[in-house]
């Protein structure tokens, strides 16, 4: 079916809504883009200023493909705007050598061949001496990695689109998607539109939008804090990684663009439910603040404790960590993406170009089956 002809909705235009909307309008569908705010917005998992980019994976070496074809798209737009969305300043990514994260770190680099270096505790201290590691610790340089800017990326491919011919309804919540014959109808309070594909991109909304949906997205309110080091030149020098440790507190951080502070970030388990993503607690309290404190005093000794700017946006999780990604049961022409369980965003566009395939094509060239795909139970 030729792609010029397909009418789609994109419903969030927010991390994969934006490139969704990208990729469909460069293969020439009549795309409509719907957000309840606007793109780049900071209600949801999009803000913080930064975001990881790596080729090694510690979930599943399986990721590595889709990490490729996401390298390959992030290139492209920049090229195609002109605008620096990513920088590639590495990525330490540290813990115990026995842990299952850290094995799949060298398995994936192993069978992908990824150009990365394996530090000893003498070489980290010397080479990145804001770091400290324990007794048993590896640490592995992802070469191929840095950090993306996450807000100015949704901009960039949003505006993109429009370019291409989308048009994006910015403040237009969207009520109700229903599928219809041969199609899908949007409905939102200033009427319905018809559609041939929706590629819906909910982000925390998905339980609002689909509440009828049989796998759960549990949506978490997550802290993000920003600490100024005594020591600028060791965290804003020649080298500037950003960093993942697997345990035993999964953490990460990345030195801010404006060489000033590292911001510093935590996994799922230590996040709060968001509860009513329309209500979202943006207040940050003491206690919340406590383990930050713990990892700086233990890992990063170099930071200044006490933040200088915090800040508290949504995720949404599955029970198995992989994505929701494929048509929704009895419903073909409605394609699902959400709960990326947290490291969504490096791959964004790869699942924008996905979405892409799904809407035009009904399947996709791109090796998606070890994902949580719709349409089977989820593992």
């Amino acid at each position: 079916m030729s792609a010029a002809r397909k009418r789609v909705a994109v419903v969030g235009v927010g991390t994969m809504g934006s490139q969704a909307a990208w990729r469909l309008a460069a293969r020439g569908a009549e795309v409509v883009g719907y957000d309840r705010y606007a793109p780049g917005h900071d209600r949801s998992a999009a803000g913080g200023e930064t975001r990881i980019f790596r080729s090694a994976h510690f979930e599943d070496s399986r990721y590595v493909t889709l990490l490729k074809h996401a390298d390959t798209l992030w290139e492209q737009l920049q090229q195609e705007t002109g605008r620096e969305l990513r920088r590639l300043t590495g990525c330490l990514l540290m813990g115990p050598t026995d842990h299952q994260q850290m094995a799949t770190v060298l398995q994936s680099i192993a069978e992908h061949d990824l150009d990365h270096e394996v530090l000893d505790a003498e070489a980290l201290a010397k080479r990145f001496p804001q770091y400290r590691i324990e007794d048993g610790d590896a640490a592995v340089l992802d070469r191929r990695a840095g950090f993306i800017r996450p807000e100015l990326t949704i901009q960039t491919a949003a505006r993109r689109a429009e370019q291409l011919g989308a048009v994006i309804h910015r403040y237009t919540t969207v009520r109700e998607i229903v599928p219809v014959a041969g199609g899908v109808e949007i409905r939102t309070d200033a009427g319905s539109e018809r559609f041939d594909t929706a590629v819906v991109t909910p982000g925390p909304w998905v339980n609002d939008l689909l509440p009828d949906l049989p796998w759960e997205v549990d949506i978490r309110r997550l802290v993000s804090a920003w600490f100024v080091p005594t020591d600028p030149e060791a965290w804003f020098g020649e080298e500037r990684p950003a960093f993942i440790r697997t345990a035993p507190t999964h953490c990460y951080g990345l030195p801010s663009p404006d060489g000033i502070s590292v911001k510093l970030g935590l996994s799922q388990a230590l996040h709060k439910p968001a509860g009513d993503p329309n209500q979202l607690d943006r207040t940050v309290q003491p206690e919340e603040l406590e383990i930050f404190a713990e990892l700086i005093g233990r890992y990063l000794p170099d930071l200044n404790p006490d933040p200088t700017r915090l800040a508290v946006y949504m995720e949404g999780y599955t029970k198995s960590s992989r994505p929701l990604v494929g048509s929704l049961p009895g419903a073909e022409n409605v394609i699902l993406l959400a709960g990326f369980s947290g490291h969504g965003f490096k791959l964004a566009p790869a699942f924008g170009d996905i979405a892409a395939d799904l809407a035009l094509d009904g399947t996709s060239p791109q090796p998606i089956e070890f994902l949580s795909t719709l349409g089977r139970t989820e593992a």
